[in-house]
């Protein structure tokens, strides 16, 4: 259940920096095939955010460390695009790791890869937040922000740009610091640094 959080986290994570790529807007053909540019490597975490605290807290994320690097909580390998884009495969697939879901609004018959993004027929990466909108905003692909009820809670939660980040990223940095004694991952306890609730 851990690596699945974690992994689950990762990809929250991955996808939301890839919402600030205006090279990432969705649609029907590859980034390849309409001869986009690749997602930057360095993105800058919050700086559109609705939060004043949050916008001076910005975080630095690499695209490129992420997928490319042997990241994977355990160290062994790199992190597969889908468990951060995890709308960007087939649903049967999505099914076996719940709560995610599979591409919205139409089902995808591949799974995303780095093979599979250069092939035209493989639909673009939608943006994070065409589903996971911020707090107070509609999401571009959905009614409504997803809402999940985790095991043991008896709210929903909504799972909001912020609180998605938030809780796929810090539960796989805390895994990955865990498993292989990490020093350089950013952790839940670390970000008690500049979030002080002040």
């Amino acid at each position: 259940m851990k690596l699945l959080i974690a992994s689950v986290a990762l990809a929250f994570f991955l996808c939301v920096t890839a919402c600030n790529s205006s090279a990432l807007k969705s649609g029907s053909a590859s980034l390849t095939a309409q001869g986009a540019q690749a997602p930057k490597d360095e993105y800058k975490l919050s700086t559109d955010s609705k939060k004043d605290k949050a916008k001076s807290l910005a975080v630095a994320f690499s695209h490129v460390n992420h997928a490319t690097k042997n990241y994977s909580v355990d160290g062994t390998k790199t992190i597969g695009c889908a468990e951060c884009h995890h709308t960007d495969q087939p649903a049967a697939e999505a099914a076996k790791h719940p709560p995610l879901k599979s591409a919205y609004p139409a089902d995808r018959a591949v799974t995303l890869t780095a093979e599979t993004a250069k092939d035209a027929k493989t639909p673009q990466v939608a943006t994070c937040r065409s589903c996971h909108a911020q707090d107070g905003s509609k999401p571009k692909l959905l009614d409504a922000i997803p809402e999940v009820t985790y095991e043991g809670d008896t709210d929903p939660t909504i799972l909001t740009n912020e609180e998605a980040f938030h809780r796929n990223c810090n539960s796989c940095h805390d895994a990955a610091v865990e498993k292989r004694k990490l020093t350089t991952a950013p952790t839940t306890n670390e970000c008690a640094k500049c979030h002080t609730g002040k």
